[in-house]
């Protein structure tokens, strides 16, 4: 209980202390302009209350990856507390904060936009196509898993391939109407059951007599005979709990609908550091539950058994009939809420590549027709292989995005330290990821060699900053 109590410690602290430093950095200005005044057009620019925002920004990004992701993760033992906490403070809040803060300099620009101005064309064609790839993926995964959570509550007539149409349909329309339509109007619902989740299991760990067997002092090394490393394994298996590339796809639609800079820190930061306490409280939730790391594993191992079923049995266990209905009602409700703003963005990515106006309903169809298709394509592919691609490809974007972050920084004099520290880790988990893991998703060399080549690209990618960071020297930048 004292690794978790710690853990929520640095969580909350770190946004008080820790965010207030990253926002004085930025330099947030409560009199600038704002996308949602200067560009209106009542379809993706448009003012919204901070509450909504909030909300839509919070769901947005905390898809089954904080939930899932941190079931997964925990079997890497205490270091996974550690990752959580302090991966959110200095990782994925700096990550979400900071390019929510330059989209609304941009304009409410998206993220290719964003990077590509920061780190050329070249880059900026590369990230138009992963961005899109990687909104495709998110979108696909998260039709695939409600599906199945809906259809094992309801009758067998109403099956995935049912819920699988239901889902995808209200998709087609959360793209394509304005913002304050489908999403303005269901996500405070959809957003009470997802922070009602999160409170009734952390007020069973808290306050009832659940035992959590994680310990700082057993030490930060795999707790299971499985072989799997920590790094990389671990930090990307728990990605959307500590830092996420595709939040950074998401915070240019906030930033459309913001009406004051100094909201960027409660909502970009602070959405960040609320789905950081959703993967610790889920991650603590699992090995209590269970009774700890063997008995963890052993549970997912079974056949039937997923991180799904762990969800539901413990909502169930611990919530009771009520409590456990709201409870998957919220784990069911974060993947749609992710899925449908992932289209979204999608479309606005490709609008902001063609430079095409989106006002008219027929030019937002032909933006989003192909996406939709595209999307159903790879709906068919194996889950397993799917998600595992999404993995790498999410840590792989917060790289690009932490590094246009530095060299931002880097243009403006100002502290640049607080994204280059991040971005050179990330690189390296990113790269050792990618050479180590096994086949089809990566290369399956050596832990040794790819750990190796995953410092040296972090320490070559650090040295080319520092070689281009020469010609910000002569001039300073003033948003």
């Amino acid at each position: 209980m004292t690794s978790f109590l710690i853990s929520l410690a640095i969580l909350i602290g770190g946004y008080l202390i820790y965010g207030t430093v990253v926002d004085r950095i930025m330099g947030t200005d409560p009199k600038r302009k704002m996308p949602a005044e200067n560009m209106r057009d009542d379809i993706d620019y448009r003012p919204l209350p901070p509450w909504k925002v909030f909300l839509i920004q919070f769901l947005n990004i905390a898809g089954l990856g904080p939930i899932f992701g941190a079931i997964m993760g925990i079997m890497f033992g205490p270091a996974a507390f550690l990752w959580i906490a302090l991966g959110t403070i200095f990782a994925g809040g700096v990550h979400d904060f900071c390019s929510g803060v330059i989209s609304i300099r941009k304009g409410g620009a998206s993220l290719p936009e964003i990077v590509g101005g920061e780190l050329g064309n070249g880059i900026k064609q590369l990230m138009r196509g992963f961005s899109v790839l990687l909104l495709i993926l998110v979108a696909a995964v998260f039709v695939i898993t409600p599906a199945g959570l809906l259809a094992s509550m309801t009758p067998a007539a109403l099956d995935a391939t049912f819920w699988v149409v239901v889902i995808f349909a209200y998709y087609i329309l959360a793209t394509l109407l304005p913002i304050d339509k489908l999403i303005g109007n269901l996500y405070p619902l959809f957003g009470f059951a997802l922070l009602f989740m999160a409170a009734g299991i952390l007020g069973v760990l808290l306050f009832s007599d659940v035992s959590i067997p994680v310990s700082f002092a057993d030490g930060f090394h795999n707790p299971l005979s499985n072989g799997n490393p920590i790094f990389p394994m671990m930090f990307v298996s728990i990605a959307c709990g500590a830092i996420s590339g595709f939040h950074a796809t998401q915070s240019p639609m906030m930033a459309r609908c913001l009406t004051n800079e100094r909201l960027a820190r409660p909502i970009f930061y602070g959405a960040m550091v609320a789905e950081g306490i959703v993967a610790l409280i889920w991650a603590a939730g699992a090995v209590a539950f269970t009774g700890g790391y063997e008995q963890l594993s052993a549970y997912l191992s079974e056949p039937g058994h997923s991180a799904g079923s762990l969800v539901h049995d413990v909502s169930f266990g611990w919530l009771g009939t009520f409590g456990g209905v709201l409870a998957i009602l919220g784990v069911v409700a974060a993947p749609i809420t992710t899925g449908d703003t992932a289209l979204r963005s999608a479309r606005l990515t490709v609008a902001d590549f063609l430079n095409f106006d989106q006002a008219p309903l027929w030019r937002r169809l032909v933006v989003a027709l192909p996406i939709f298709a595209a999307t159903a394509i790879v709906m068919m592919m194996d889950f397993s292989v799917l998600w595992r691609y999404f993995a790498w490809c999410n840590q792989t974007l917060a790289v690009f995005t932490l590094w246009a972050i530095t060299v931002y920084l880097a243009r403006h004099r100002k502290p640049y330290i607080i994204a280059m520290l991040p971005a050179m880790f990330m690189t390296a988990v990113s790269v050792s990821y990618l050479l180590s893991a096994p086949h089809p998703e990566g290369f399956g060399l050596g832990i040794t060699i790819a750990a190796s080549a995953g410092v040296t690209a972090a320490v070559a990618l650090s040295a080319l900053f520092y070689i281009s960071k020469r010609k910000y020297s002569t001039k300073l930048i003033v948003d």
